[in-house]
């Protein structure tokens, strides 16, 4: 069961080449792993990127990622799984894959 403690989840690849990219390209401690949607209704997509948190976002520390969302996101994000395969990020969400 998630609570909003860890909202999403990182398995540990997606962790491993986070926290490498974070450091090979020394980008500062105060930035995040953004999560969230983009556009809406049938074109929405997911939004995965590197961050600076804002006045509108909350922040999780997940398996020791700083994760940022949008509190208008976060209804959308909750049980999502972020994965790592050769060629990307992957974004799975629960309810999306039954």
């Amino acid at each position: 069961m998630l609570t909003l403690d860890n909202p999403v989840k990182v398995r540990p690849e997606a962790r491993h080449q986070i926290l490498d990219t974070l450091q090979a390209n020394k980008i500062p401690g105060e930035y995040g792993l953004r999560v969230g949607i983009r556009g809406g209704g049938c074109g929405s997509s997911w939004l995965l990127g590197f961050d600076l948190p804002g006045p509108a976002d909350e922040v999780y520390n997940v398996e020791g990622v700083r994760v940022i969302i949008d509190r208008k996101h976060l209804l959308y994000v909750i049980g999502t799984e972020i994965g790592y395969e050769p060629g990307g990020f992957t974004i799975e969400k629960e309810n999306e894959s039954q």
